[in-house]
């Protein structure tokens, strides 16, 4: 995953998880498994999630397994003093949850309440984000921003999707004997990278 243009990082053994990385390697399950990064006059971060909450991600605890995932992403911006910016999608329209916040602990009692139903506006979701970010990125040029999509894919065709022009990283929470697999191919068209929740760690 590209780092962004500000900003400079190297993999450490000790300090702040960097989370993109470890996901990138698939889901964390000890502490070796985890990255960690030095940082040398680091520019502010902004994280922006999207999580699929619709009713298709309550089939084989999808959403419930990653409801763990984002706790601990939670936990490391709060500690990374990043800001989040967090929108959901489900029901009729998605729903902004934070926007350009620091991280604090409120963020767990919202992931504890937070249920799936509905459908799933993920396509408004993602051009809802990209014109926010745009917007964003001209009022905190050095802000350097992250994007983090969270579905199982389950979306009708889509004829184009938005430029997200950051770094971005979709997290397939497809589960069951029946796949559709269209969660890989919405990563490859944000040009964002991907790996299903499931997914073994890299030796």
């Amino acid at each position: 995953m590209e780092q962004g243009r500000q900003g400079k990082r190297r993999v450490a053994r000790d300090g702040s998880v960097n989370w993109p990385g470890t996901l990138l390697n698939g889901r964390p399950r000890q502490r070796q498994d985890l990255q960690f990064q030095l940082r040398t006059r680091s520019p502010h971060e902004l994280w922006l999630v999207i999580v699929d909450a619709s009713a298709s991600t309550r089939r084989h605890r999808a959403l419930s397994d990653a409801k763990g995932l984002l706790a601990q992403l939670f936990d490391d911006a709060y500690r990374q003093r990043a800001r989040l910016a967090l929108l959901t999608a489900s029901g009729a329209a998605p729903k902004w949850q934070v926007q350009g916040l620091k991280a604090s602990s409120s963020l767990g009692r919202w992931l504890d309440s937070l249920g799936a139903g509905g459908g799933s506006p993920l396509l408004a979701a993602l051009n809802e984000a990209g014109r926010w970010l745009a917007v964003r990125r001209k009022r905190f040029p050095a802000e350097q921003q992250r994007v983090l999509v969270v579905t199982d894919g389950r979306l009708k065709d889509w004829a184009s999707l938005p430029s997200l022009d950051c770094p971005g990283l979709l997290i397939d929470i497809e589960r069951g004997p029946i796949r559709l697999g269209r969660a890989k191919q919405l990563a490859a068209q944000l040009q964002a990278d991907y790996r299903h929740i499931d997914e073994p760690v890299a030796g």
